[in-house]
């Protein structure tokens, strides 16, 4: 199938939803890991970071390539969310889904909002960190002997900003509500729709939410708490 025809058919567009749902939550993972070697030290994390820079050229590419994926992704989920909303019939009392019993929640119905916070939080984040200040505005530190980009004190910084730190926390709660149906959503646009994986993949999926969410959360209340934010 080809990329295009997968854009406008139906089976296309949710399978596309779940490949791009599932890469972005390999992602999130991904990033969670790298942030988590604050935990560790200035050094250790500020290796971290001067490691990505220099891929160069590959780093790139991997960028623009995740935001396709992010832009499919949020374009495609966004219009299946609003076609849904045209055609759904009067509220009923029992929905049916592919798992048996409806799991329509609070993070299903609110997957729209969340994932547009979510969007505008990502923009500002890569702003702040990706395209903020450097070298040339004082952020050295020393790695292997040469001068290097002073990340960790950059995100102990913003992090003791309490707009800053309570807010990003407050997105990665939003982030949490909605891994909590993306993820599970994604294997049932799949196909992986039958009842004796589907209770399974739906706890995996609120195990997996909580886990991100807590492990992003719990980054900016730490700093804020144990580096000067108070």
């Amino acid at each position: 199938m080809k990329f295009t025809d997968a854009l406008t058919s139906q089976i296309g567009r949710k399978v596309l939803t779940g490949l791009t749902g599932l890469a972005l939550c390999v992602f999130v993972l991904g990033h969670l890991l790298g942030n988590l070697q604050l935990f560790i030290g200035a050094d250790v994390f500020n290796n971290y970071a001067l490691k990505l820079e220099s891929l160069g050229p590959i780093l790139w590419v991997v960028e623009l390539a995740l935001l396709g994926v992010f832009v499919v992704h949020g374009a495609i989920g966004t219009s299946i969310a609003l076609k849904k909303q045209k055609t759904k019939p009067v509220k009923y009392a029992i929905q049916q889904s592919a798992g048996g019993a409806s799991k329509q929640s609070a993070s299903s119905k609110s997957m729209i909002v969340t994932g547009s916070i979510i969007l505008i939080f990502t923009i500002l984040h890569v702003i702040t960190f990706k395209f903020g200040p450097g070298i040339k505005e004082g952020y050295i530190t020393t790695l292997h002997g040469e001068e290097a980009r002073d990340m960790y004190r950059l995100v102990i910084e913003k992090f003791q900003n309490p707009l800053y730190a309570f807010g990003y926390a407050g997105v990665m709660m939003l982030l949490g509500l909605h891994l909590r149906h993306g993820f599970w959503s994604a294997f049932q646009s799949l196909g992986a729709n039958n009842k004796k994986y589907s209770s399974l993949i739906y706890t995996a999926a609120l195990v997996f939410a909580l886990l991100m969410s807590i492990g992003f959360l719990v980054l900016p209340v730490w700093i804020f708490l144990t580096k000067g934010g108070i």
